[in-house]
Formats: structure tokens, C-alpha cells, sequence
């Protein structure tokens, strides 16, 4: 399944497409690619130990699925057109994918066609990468493989989520942990993450008695980033950019940090633009809260200050609205409020994690492996008087980076039945938060720009 030389890559393609000087391809044959050749070459996008080959790999994806009218785009567009009043009444969600990204990705695109689906969003956080084993090159070959091997056509978002200055290893090393951040954006860029949500909330200090000063390297840092975003983004693309202002877990924010935040914000950046979106804390934390018997407590959310605060961000700053992240493990009847009180994007991760771990079919001597790695590797994140149920559930999203080859490997027949509960999962979510049949406005809205990029070796 592995190629060993460029040529094997060059060979086995050859049939289906053409590589022109340049970096170009002319795609000749699509059912002969999507159907047979695909899933060995995203394989060898993840898996291939040899580097040149693996980059080769996923160079082809992303340059045929350019070719196939899979286009990295930017949300900007849409951003903007809701900020002013255009379109209103849907929240787009941003999806993250742990593990089974190829399997996944394919379920939300699946979802995505059968529903008329345009606004939506591929998104992996910055703690996700490390811990799922993801670099940002990846994750958008893997992406993109997905949406060729379903047939998708259209601009397709892809963004870094929480892109996020670390509060401990900033005060250490402000300089170090800076750079961490900022040569982790411009690797996305490079990669095609056209949407990205800077996160410097975690450097509010609440203990100031001045919401000015509270805030200040928040807005400060938010906006040295968003200048490096715009001075590093590609010609003719206008990243959307998310900024933060509570930090997910924490306190629920307020009108007057908004305006602070923004109006700090946006005298920082000078003339540059700015978010098109702000996160705000509501209530939620990221996975839910683990009871000891291993259950989800229930949360609630204050839909009064989403509601408030989408509507100043829209009103007075001209942003598409607030974000929600920390969402996907609430209640069912709790999804179509998000577009009834104005909130721009929801984030969603863990239930669709819980999903995989939980089905029925899922083997229990993989799952079993699992969970005796985290309880070695991961026994110095154990909490006091936490119980294995709640420890395990805390940090199983942990199994997917060390076991992403052996889920990789599991059974058709298993990957199916995953398959179809998320497929179903999906569609019931696109349709709470009144996405369905989006497609079009995301077709006046974004104008996607096809960029080629060179091979990153000789492949003619």
C-alpha cells in the first residue's frame, strides 16, 4: 500500500490525470481517480514514513481537488454579508475531527450534498494537532481526499481553531510562546487554512479592577497576530480572522467587554481589517463537565447574552456575529436557538468523538488498548478524587494521535456503521442550525481563488 520511489506515485496516477510544468493537473479520467486510485494516495498522505513521499501525496490531493473545483476558500465573504444585515437566520457550524478524519470528513460531506449545504466549516484546534497528530498540511489533504472521494464541488473552509497563546508558557517566555503561535499560522497558511481563529483570551487577567487593563493583552496580542496574518496571506484572499475575548470555562462575558476588546482592537490594527467574528463565554466548556459515573452534566446555556452580544457585535463593529464553542455534547432541542438569537458559528468536537468511542461495533480489546495507554501516558492529568469513568472520559480524545493507524485499520463494515450514525448526526445538525440549502448564498458570497502551488519535489 506504501509507495517507495516518486515514480511508483508518478506511475500510478498517470492514467487519471495529467501533472503540466508549473505544478498544474488536467484531470482525465475523475471516476477512475475518485473511485479507485484515491484512498491508497490519501493513505500515503498520513502514513508513508518516507517525508518526500508523504508531501508528494498530499501536494496531489490538494492540487486535483483544485483541478475538481475543491477550492480552499475564505469565509470572509459571507462574514461580511452577514455583518451587514444580508443574510441572517442559519449558524454555520465548524466541525472538528479527531480521528477517522478520512471516514468523517466524508460523512459531514455526504451530509453536506444531500442537503444543499455550503456554509460550513473543517476546523482542528491547536491542541489538536498535537495530541490527534495532525500538522496542518495534513488535515487539508485528508480533507480534500473527502470531498473528491464524494464528488463535492465549491469553495471549502478550512480554519484553525483556537489558535491559542498558552497564559503559563507565556509569562515564562512572552517572546517563545508569541512565536509559537505566529509560526503555527503561517504553517496553516501554507497549508490553506484560510480561516483562523486567533485565541489570546486565556490572557485576560480578571483580577485588574479596569476591564481596559483586563483586557489589554488580549486585544494587544490578537492584533500583532491579525498583522501577521494580513502581511502573510495570500494575494487576492482575505483570511477570516475569529478573535476571543472569554476564555471557554470561565466567566460569562459581558456587553462592556465587547466594546472594550473591539475598540482597543481595532485602533491597534490601524487601517487593516479586522475579525469578521468574536468568541464569547456563555457557559459551556469544552467536552462538558464528566459526572463520576462518566455521563455529561447538563449545562446551561445563556442564550440572553449570545443572543445580546451577536447582536452588538453586528450592530456597532460590523462582525457577523458572536461564536459558541463548546456546543456539540448539549441537547438535541438545543441546537436551532443558535440561529434564533443571531450566533454566527458554533463549534463542535467531542459528541462526534464520543460517537466513535461509544458505537457498538467500535472493537473492545482496541478500545481496551486505549484506555491503558491513556491510564499510563496520561496519569499525571488525573485529578483528585476523579474517578476512572471521568478520567478516561477527559482525556480519551488523547487515544487518537498514538492509535489513528489502527482506527484507520478497522473493518469496513465497523467504519460504515461509525459512518452512518455521524452521516445522521450531521444532517440533523445542518438542519437545527438552518443551514440547509446554503450552497447558493455561498456561491454569491465567496469568490474562491484557485492558487497553485509548486510540488514540493519533481514529480514530471
Amino acid at each position: 500500500m506504501m509507495y517507495n520511489e516518486i515514480s511508483e506515485i508518478r506511475d500510478y496516477v498517470k492514467d487519471t490525470m495529467e501533472i503540466l510544468l508549473g505544478g498544474k493537473i488536467n484531470i482525465v479520467n475523475e471516476y477512475l481517480y475518485r473511485n479507485e486510485k484515491l484512498d491508497r494516495l490519501v493513505r500515503n498522505a498520513v502514513f508513508n514514513e518516507k517525508r518526500d513521499l508523504k508531501d508528494i501525496s498530499r501536494w496531489i490531493i490538494r492540487q486535483s481537488g483544485c483541478a475538481l473545483g475543491i477550492v480552499p476558500a475564505s469565509i470572509q465573504g459571507l462574514y461580511e454579508s452577514m455583518g451587514k444585515g444580508e443574510y441572517s437566520g442559519f449558524t454555520v457550524p465548524a466541525i472538528n475531527i479527531r480521528g477517522l478524519t478520512y471516514d468523517v470528513a466524508r460523512a459531514i460531506i455526504r451530509a453536506a450534498i444531500k442537503n444543499n449545504v455550503g456554509a460550513f466549516i473543517f476546523e482542528i484546534a491547536k491542541s489538536e494537532i498535537g495530541y490527534t497528530e495532525q500538522r496542518p498540511s495534513e488535515y487539508t489533504a485528508v480533507v480534500h481526499a473527502a470531498a473528491i472521494r464524494e464528488g463535492f464541488k465549491g469553495p471549502i473552509f478550512i480554519q484553525g481553531d483556537h489558535f491559542q497563546i498558552n497564559a503559563k508558557k507565556y509569562t515564562k517566555d512572552p517572546e517563545k510562546e508569541f512565536n509559537t503561535v505566529r509560526d503555527l499560522i503561517k504553517e496553516a497558511l501554507e497549508a490553506d487554512f484560510y480561516n483562523i481563529d486567533i485565541d489570546t483570551s486565556t490572557l485576560v487577567d480578571l483580577s485588574k479592577q479596569d476591564i481596559v487593563e483586563q483586557q489589554r493583552l488580549n486585544f494587544e496580542l490578537a492584533a500583532k497576530l491579525t498583522s501577521f496574518i494580513r502581511e502573510n496571506q495570500p494575494e487576492g484572499i482575505t483570511v477570516s480572522i475569529g478573535g476571543e475575548i472569554g476564555e471557554v470555562g470561565g466567566k460569562n462575558s459581558t456587553e462592556e467587554e465587547l466594546r472594550v476588546y473591539m475598540d482597543n482592537y481595532l485602533k491597534a490594527i490601524n487601517d487593516k481589517k479586522g475579525i469578521s467574528k468574536i468568541s464569547i463565554q456563555t457557559g459551556t466548556t469544552h467536552g462538558g463537565v464528566p459526572l463520576p459515573d462518566g455521563s455529561v452534566a447538563k449545562v446551561k446555556l445563556d442564550f440572553d447574552t449570545l443572543e445580546r452580544l451577536s447582536k452588538v457585535a453586528r450592530d456597532e463593529y460590523g462582525l457577523s456575529g458572536a461564536v459558541q464553542h463548546g456546543a456539540s455534547t448539549l441537547p438535541g432541542d438545543a441546537f436551532d436557538k443558535f440561529p434564533q438569537t443571531g450566533t454566527a458559528e458554533v463549534h463542535l468536537a467531542t459528541e462526534f468523538q464520543n460517537m466513535i468511542y461509544e458505537n457498538e461495533q467500535f472493537p473492545k480489546d482496541l478500545k481496551d488498548e486505549i484506555y491503558d495507554y491513556l491510564k499510563s501516558n496520561c496519569a499525571d492529568e488525573r485529578k483528585e478524587g476523579q474517578t476512572e469513568e471521568q478520567f478516561i472520559y477527559k482525556t480519551r480524545k488523547k487515544g487518537f494521535g498514538p492509535f489513528k493507524e489502527k482506527m484507520w485499520n478497522l473493518s469496513s463494515s465497523i467504519k460504515d456503521n461509525i459512518n452512518a450514525k455521524l452521516e445522521d448526526k450531521f444532517v440533523f445538525l445542518f438542519k437545527k442550525l438552518n443551514v440547509v440549502n446554503t450552497k447558493d448564498i455561498v456561491d454569491k458570497t465567496i469568490k474562491p481563488l484557485k492558487i497553485t502551488q509548486k510540488p514540493p519535489v519533481s514529480v514530471i
